[in-house]
């Protein structure tokens, strides 16, 4: 066969061909964006980036944090610009901030399936407009190496904080500026009384007690656990769970945690975070979809060591950490959601004319 004739066919064919190919990748349908799905929360969410793109990967989505101070801050931002939000869903709204968040019509319900995992006595809203999604103890710490070191012993009450052997050695959060600080208010309120709470924030301010504005700073830069040793205070009020963070973080290598929990009786608050989809939302179908993740074992496995929380859904397994060095303390007093939203804006301004004036 004369090559010289076969090779223009050949030519041809190709060209054909080719022609062939971009005709069909023209016609073929383009793949579909991600849809950009907002997350509002405050300043101390974390979750797992894997964790977050397994989401993603799921629903062809793009989640987007976004982050609005305290948690007290963050759902004021979130109420003021309801009638335009600026999210699909909030995180963060507690039970001392509850009844708030609802009178603000600023949810709107859903009732995941994933609620029938979650225990009843963490549901505080029944029309589900605001869902469990974690709760934790806000407890007092020590550094249990200090007090050892300086023949102290560890305080066992509340009480005992205003002793002069505690004198300059507690502090403590802002209740107007910080979550922490507005739940040992609460707490204090609850273990002494409205008439008697008072005299309490009296004696810790004359035994030289520190006020901070958020858990940060008290924690990170004042507390001597936290700071690594350059704060003064070996008292803070924290959480339950802050031991075992104490482990991950600590870069000496510890396999124990070098803060203890006070727990003292009735001095305790039990702290539950909850998640609810804004009305108005850009993309709710996607939100619901987040939020029943959110519920599920994949986000909550990851909660325990990434915001040192209780998961609310008790199927998903705590690490070990936890089981070890965690604790859950005993009766920890309750105020109710209508009670706090009745009285918190009084009680806070009684607080700081007491402590700030």
């Amino acid at each position: 066969m004369n090559r010289c004739r076969i090779l223009p066919v050949l030519l041809i064919a190709a060209v054909l061909l080719s022609a062939c190919q971009a005709v069909a990748t023209d016609s073929a349908p383009a793949a579909a964006q991600p849809a950009t799905l907002t997350v509002a929360t405050h300043d101390s969410f974390a979750i797992g980036e894997e964790v977050l793109r397994q989401f993603e990967t799921e629903h062809n989505a793009r989640v987007q944090i976004l982050t609005l101070g305290d948690a007290g801050e963050a759902l004021n931002k979130i109420i003021l610009s309801k009638d335009a939000p600026l999210a699909d869903l909030f995180f963060g709204v507690d039970n001392t901030f509850l009844s708030r968040a609802l009178d603000s019509g600023a949810f709107v319900p859903y009732a995941s399936p994933l609620l029938e995992h979650i225990p009843d006595d963490l549901e505080l809203d029944p029309d589900h407009r605001l869902l469990p999604v974690d709760y934790g103890f806000v407890n007092l710490n020590a550094d249990q190496a200090w007090f050892a070191d300086a023949g102290v012993p560890l305080p066992q009450t509340l009480e005992d904080l205003t002793a002069p052997a505690y004198k300059g050695l507690l502090v403590v959060q802002n209740p107007a500026t910080s979550s922490p600080g507005l739940a040992f208010l609460l707490t204090t309120i609850a273990h002494f009384g409205e008439e008697g709470y008072l005299d309490y924030w009296q004696a810790l301010r004359e035994n030289d007690v520190m006020v901070s504005d958020g858990w940060s700073e008290a924690y990170f830069e004042h507390f001597t656990v936290g700071s690594g040793g350059a704060g003064d205070r070996p008292l803070v009020v924290s959480y339950s769970t802050s031991p075992p963070a104490d482990v991950v973080y600590a870069t000496d290598g510890r396999t124990e945690p070098a803060s203890v929990n006070i727990s003292p009786q009735n001095g305790t608050f039990r702290q539950v975070e909850f998640v609810g989809i804004l009305d108005g939302a850009a993309n709710p179908e996607l939100a619901r979809a987040f939020i029943d993740f959110m519920l599920d074992t994949t986000f909550q496995s990851d909660i325990p060591l990434q915001m040192f929380v209780y998961p609310a859904n008790p199927d998903a397994p705590l690490p070990d950490l936890f089981v070890q060095f965690g604790q859950t303390p005993e009766a920890p007093v309750s105020i109710d959601a209508a009670a706090i939203e009745a009285n918190r804006e009084q009680w806070i301004r009684s607080w700081s004319d007491v402590m700030l004036r």
